[in-house]
């Protein structure tokens, strides 16, 4: 209820209270833009992993879409804000961890997921855009759950081709090997 305050013979909504009211309304879109990308996010993590095909356990994991991880559940800390108190109403990012060998190997692939209009945005980092009318609920997962196996299997095919051809030394990684740095050196 917004309390009303006496200006000089008028009755106006004080500004706290409008302040107030805005920022109930700016948390309210913030838990559904939330609400909508988490469950997004676990329809991925279990549909992914059928998808696949894997007949040999779990291949699908969230995880933290930033610093260390183990490729288990973590829950809330999957997700780039918490499911609870303030949360900034923008951008999500969530981690998928993928199983990608018959052994414990994995590679996390880190989303953000934004609404722009009636579309929803997932970028994956460093790739391509998917987008995705609303509400989601109307949209297949299938051509999803195949843009994100393609973005896996052409990445590493891309390694096996430039490796073919002998061009896999690049820096992408972010360091470099220490055999280049003494041969840069020699």
């Amino acid at each position: 209820m917004l309390a009303v305050v006496n200006m000089g013979g008028r009755e106006a909504v004080s500004r706290f209270d409008n302040l107030i009211e805005t920022v109930e309304a700016y948390q309210a879109l913030a838990a559904e833009n939330y609400d909508r990308i988490r469950t997004l996010a676990e329809e991925v993590r279990s549909g992914f992993c059928d998808y696949l095909g894997a007949s040999d356990g779990v291949c699908v994991h969230l995880v933290p879409p930033a610093g260390a991880y183990k490729p288990k559940a973590h829950g809330d800390a999957a997700f780039s804000i918490p499911p609870r108190g303030f949360r900034l109403l923008g951008p999500i990012s969530f981690g998928l961890a993928v199983r990608v060998s018959r052994d414990t190997d994995w590679l996390r692939l880190v989303m953000e997921c934004r609404k722009i209009g009636d579309k929803f945005k997932i970028q994956i980092e460093d790739g391509s855009v998917y987008e995705f009318s609303l509400p989601l609920k109307e949209a297949s997962p299938d051509p999803f759950y195949e843009h994100l196996y393609q973005h896996i299997l052409l990445w590493f095919s891309d390694r096996v081709e430039r490796y073919k051809e002998g061009d896999y030394g690049t820096r992408e990684i972010g360091f470099d090997f220490a055999d280049d740095i003494n041969a840069a050196q020699a």
